[in-house]
């Protein structure tokens, strides 16, 4: 028996782009999600009141409005709260409470920007290479985060059996899990109803995941609960954590909304891992085959 592998995770190089690649074909410097770049997320003011929206987010406030809180300007609340600072006050606005929020990675990244370019501003040095350098900083967030679950030998039970037999009703299994959790659509699908074009995000669609992370995550407990014979634990470890990097990535992509940054980080390495799983696909057929035809 063949075994049947259907990859159902698609890339594409046009919807969706990955950032840090966006970045080398359409911008020397800074990242890219669609058009714009670092330069403009530390200059962006959404509702116009002349304050980015990344400040208004650090202290607690709605960057799309010029008064979060009616008849108080934001750039007067801010002002408020940066001497409350210095004089070592506790900081809130309205039931907004700094030293109990639960901060996204977004908003750890606009602290240390903000840090960053109030230090730079200060001593003069907000140019292109400051802009560069938080642009690294953000490429490496997005680059570099730790993947949540890895398994390992430990989590898998195996069987020193390599007999035909064996090795034909493993293929089988691995079959049936995929058959008993079919999926329905297509990532790339949704992708495009997300990202239209260049300049269109329809949050509303990242709903239409949910299906397709809950089908993944049943594949991946179905593997990770059946027996593997010993001389394919290595592939079968390879193929189930690429599975889990890209449940994980579809995950961060639907923080599209409230944390931009992890979402941004799950669009970059989903083409990545998309490529692993590939690959994972690949050897394990054909270790499969091998072991079959010998």
């Amino acid at each position: 028996m063949v075994l049947v592998v259907v990859l159902f995770f698609i890339k594409s190089t046009t919807t969706f782009k990955n950032p840090i690649d966006s970045a080398q074909s359409e911008q020397e410097n800074g990242i890219t999600y669609s058009n714009p770049t670092l330069g403009n997320l530390v200059n962006k003011d959404t509702d116009g009141d002349g304050i980015p929206d990344w400040e208004e987010s650090l202290y607690g406030l709605d960057p799309t409005k010029k008064e979060t809180t009616p008849g108080i300007p934001d750039g007067v609340a801010i002002e408020k709260l940066k001497l409350q600072q210095t004089a070592g006050a506790n900081v809130q606005i309205n039931t907004v409470d700094q030293t109990t929020e639960n901060l996204t990675q977004t908003d750890k990244f606009s602290r240390e920007l903000f840090s960053t370019v109030a230090a730079a501003s200060q001593n003069g040095a907000m140019d292109q290479t400051t802009i560069d350098q938080l642009s690294a900083s953000l490429t490496d967030q997005i680059q570099n985060s730790v993947p949540r679950k890895v398994y390992t030998s430990a989590d898998i039970k195996t069987t020193n059996n390599d007999l035909f037999e064996t090795i034909n009703n493993y293929g089988n299994a691995l079959n049936n899990i995929y058959i008993e959790n079919p999926m329905k659509g297509s990532v790339l699908d949704i992708f495009q109803k997300i990202s239209p074009d260049e300049n269109t995000v329809n949050t509303a669609a990242l709903a239409e995941l949910d299906p397709i992370i809950k089908q993944t995550d049943k594949i991946i407990d179905g593997m990770a609960k059946m027996s593997v014979p010993q001389s394919f634990l290595s592939l079968h470890l390879d193929l189930l954590n690429a599975l889990e990097r890209l449940s994980e990535n579809l995950n961060d992509i639907k923080l599209l909304d409230s944390d931009p940054v992890v979402s941004m980080g799950g669009i970059s390495q989903y083409v990545k891992n998309t490529d692993l799983l590939d690959s994972a696909v690949k050897n394990l057929t054909n270790a499969f085959e091998q072991k079959l035809n010998n």
